[in-house]
């Protein structure tokens, strides 16, 4: 049987980070997880609609069955929810996902979490289970890297120096798009691994945030120099109440300048609601974005991980 929602938020507030415990009271995250994992993971198991719509789109000709999620016995003492994804929703790149679990990951409960992955969604292929824990980066031996989640509280990272010059203003339109798309092509060019570390969000998607007002136009000395925007309320919370990273990029000339490290400060001094946790997803390859949040005081709550599946 499949637990309430306000159970699954229970089990995933007892997995996280410590230091988070104390940025928000439980009975918020609480409702804030429940709140997902309703939207998400049991719409996932119990909506046949969408599971169709996704068999349509992604893996024609499968039963919708294969594509619902499943709330799985894996140990005497583990459960884990197992949900069929594909990354960007491509087709060719199938992947597990058994995220919320009944009690913290362990690193004996990886070959049973792999062989319930493979037995319920084998017809797709998947090529990895991905699971999530506040543990640090290479806690779980044989597991690959995934993102990250760093934070803050913004009125901690508020009162941080900024260099003379380098400012953030609210962005009306997103007229340096091309520019900012000029960017990502030159470090995917310089770093070929960065394609599948980070991208561009669409032109769309920054339109909506610069609308809300989250979209800020990084300067120095007057001077266009880049891109922060943010989301409110998005799903990467942890059940805190946040502004999550949409984008961070600076234009190609002032890129190796050391300007990046201040690109959090700026954004938390930019946000409207200075009361909630500033939150962005890293890639744990991603060194150069993992470094300059890092410093300018974000913390790792921890993040997925891969375990690679045999077919």
């Amino acid at each position: 049987m499949i637990p309430t929602p306000l159970e699954l938020a229970g089990y995933t507030l007892e997995r996280q980070h410590p230091l988070s415990r104390a940025w928000a009271d439980d009975a918020t995250r609480l409702d804030a997880l429940a709140k997902q994992h309703e939207e998400v993971d049991i719409l996932l198991a119990t909506d046949r609609d969408i599971a169709a719509a996704r068999v349509e789109k992604t893996a024609p000709g499968t039963p919708i069955e294969s594509m619902l999620n499943y709330w799985v016995p894996v140990s005497d003492d583990l459960s884990a929810m197992l949900s069929m994804r594909f990354e960007g929703m491509d087709p060719t790149k199938p992947f597990v996902d058994a995220s919320p679990m009944s009690r913290a990951l362990r690193t004996e409960d990886l070959s049973a979490l792999a062989a319930a992955a493979t037995q319920y969604y084998a017809i797709h292929h998947p090529t990895y289970l991905r699971l999530w824990s506040a543990e640090p980066v290479g806690a779980f031996p044989g597991t690959g890297p995934d993102r990250r989640f760093l934070a803050a509280p913004i009125e901690q990272l508020q009162p941080r120096h900024v260099p003379p010059g380098l400012e953030v203003t609210p962005a009306r339109n997103v007229d340096h798009y091309d520019d900012a798309r000029r960017a990502y092509d030159a470090v995917d060019h310089a770093h070929p691994a960065h394609v599948v570390q980070a991208h561009l969000q669409d032109r769309e998607d920054l339109e909506e945030s610069a609308e809300a007002g989250l979209l800020f136009d990084v300067t120095v000395d007057g001077t266009w120099a880049g891109y922060v925007s943010a989301l409110a309320d998005g799903e990467d919370t942890l059940g805190l109440p946040a502004y999550v990273v949409q984008e961070i990029i600076l234009a190609l000339e002032y890129r190796g300048r050391g300007l990046g490290t201040h690109l959090s400060t700026l954004m938390a001094q930019a946000l409207p609601e200075p009361s909630r946790i500033l939150i962005g997803c890293i890639h744990a390859n991603n060194t150069g974005a993992t470094q300059a949040a890092t410093t300018a005081g974000r913390q790792d709550l921890g993040g997925w991980l891969q375990v690679p599946l045999t077919n």
